[in-house]
């Protein structure tokens, strides 16, 4: 980053500045002034410049809090068809919900139906995401083995997309052989693409719902059971052993055992460029939860695991191995999950938290100092950015990067109730919790959407964010 010290500054009047906030990116922190013009990020400037000269239309003074990069939750699901169910939220409900919760830039999944074509479900997402009020990027996804992986690759790298993401369970729906997770590999590594894996092996998995189903423990109460921690395990080892004999990048989804991100980071020592995301319920949520009243409502996939499993994950967190925390934001209701209740195989997985996402996170592991925030920055915005290949437009404060900016108060505390949250659903997995650290104003390219922790929709002005050529590291 390069701080401006001193001086008088050429250039247009600004539009906006951002003065009295201790700016924080992933390699940098201190009291600086954000210069916007139009709707990228013009200069930032050293404290000792007086930004009154600089007559800008609107000046915000962030004293006391922090001023991030947007978020960039790299793990999305947005209007998707599962089973008999159709997640709740549109791109206008959801997108306003991540600009509340600090998060700008949202990764979607175009996930085909069973015998659609897989380029015709990203072009079908395309069009309904121009409702979007935040930027927005996509990931491919099979569910089958194409007649010509390059072809398939090639008509996504056409529309913006370098990333596809490929499962190891669900068969019959999602599941694809180890073979084709080769073959997508060697393809996207011609284009400096990335290859993201749902890892839970689909035999270990199937064996235990099946002897859960016999002892009548397959209904949500059953769920850690039904999905247990060695598949997860056994399918990062598959794929792995198929990204060596690639020489491919690998991205692993939403761990939620230290073991598997564990032999990621192996892999990493060894050379290999392989990421390990994890998911805010994984590291704040234990497997008590399904014991409460409602445990139909942390059903996810893979499940919440046991307090001491999520304790050392955590640690690896805090450690940096694991690069990435995504939301896996899948919106339900309560009444949808109630209906399958009784069965684990047939209800719809997955948990509302596109707007949580940063300050569970913060309030986790940099309220206590298990993080900085230069830690949080990293794992939130610029390394999901450069693994989707949108760094340094998306994940930066710098010269040249769009204006996504979040004003953060450390200090603000809240207790979380769906009734002051915007997702569109009826519940949250941390009601009544109390939770420390929130944005207060949040800028989309340029124009202030949150203020005061109050969201102002600004229609639909998201924007397809294409993907670039991945760096890897």
């Amino acid at each position: 980053m390069t701080i401006v010290s001193g001086g008088s500054r050429v250039g247009a009047a600004p539009d906006l500045v951002i003065t009295g906030g201790t700016v924080v990116t992933d390699s940098w922190s201190g009291l600086a002034s954000v210069v916007v013009v139009g709707e990228k990020v013009e200069s930032v400037l050293d404290p000792s410049v007086d930004v009154e000269s600089l007559g800008a239309a609107r000046v915000v003074d962030a004293s006391g809090q922090y001023v991030l990069p947007g978020g960039v939750d790299p793990h999305c699901h947005l209007a998707i068809p599962l089973g008999a169910f159709l997640t709740l939220d549109t791109f206008e409900s959801a997108s306003l919900a991540a600009l509340a919760g600090g998060t700008t830039t949202v990764v979607d999944f175009a996930i085909p139906v069973v015998g659609q074509d897989p380029v015709a479900a990203l072009d079908e997402k395309l069009a309904m995401a121009v409702e979007s009020r935040c930027d927005y990027a996509f990931h491919g996804v099979l569910n089958s083995h194409p007649a010509n992986v390059d072809d398939v690759v090639s008509a996504f790298v056409e529309r913006g997309v370098r990333t596809i993401k490929l499962f190891t369970t669900y068969r019959g729906e999602l599941m694809v052989s180890i073979e084709t997770i080769e073959s997508v590999m060697r393809a996207l590594s011609t284009v400096s693409g990335l290859t993201y894996i749902h890892a839970e092996e689909n035999n270990a998995i199937e064996a235990a719902q099946a002897a859960a189903a016999e002892e009548g423990r397959i209904d949500a109460r059953g769920m850690a059971a039904s999905r247990p921690a060695e598949a997860e395990e056994q399918a990062v080892v598959e794929v792995l052993a198929a990204a060596r004999r690639a020489g491919a990048p690998v991205y692993f989804v939403h761990q939620s055992i230290p073991s598997a991100v564990d032999l990621v980071a192996e892999a990493r020592s060894e050379g290999m460029h392989a990421y390990s995301e994890s998911c805010p319920h994984y590291l704040a949520l234990d497997d008590s939860c399904y014991d409460g009243d409602y445990p139909e409502r942390f059903v996810c996939c893979p499940p919440i695991r046991d307090a001491s499993t999520v304790s050392v994950l955590g640690q690896r967190l805090a450690d940096g191995m694991v690069h990435t925390v995504g939301s896996d934001h899948c919106c339900y209701s309560s009444g949808q999950k109630e209906q399958a209740s009784h069965d684990v195989r047939i209800m719809p997985n997955g948990l509302p938290g596109v707007e949580t996402r940063m300050s569970v996170t913060w309030n986790q592991f940099v309220k206590p100092g298990l993080m900085t925030p230069e830690d949080f920055v990293r794992v939130m915005s610029s390394n999901p950015a450069r693994l989707n290949g949108l760094y340094p437009r998306k994940g930066s404060i710098e010269s040249g990067a769009d204006a996504d900016l979040v004003i953060f108060d450390p200090n603000e505390t809240r207790t979380v109730t769906i009734d002051d949250l915007h997702m569109h659903t009826d519940y949250t997995p941390y009601e009544g919790r109390s939770v420390t650290g929130w944005p207060t104003t949040v800028v989309m390219r340029g124009q202030v959407v949150v203020h005061g922790g109050v969201v102002t929709d600004p229609g639909p002005i998201g924007r397809l964010q294409r993907s670039e050529a991945i760096s890897f590291w």
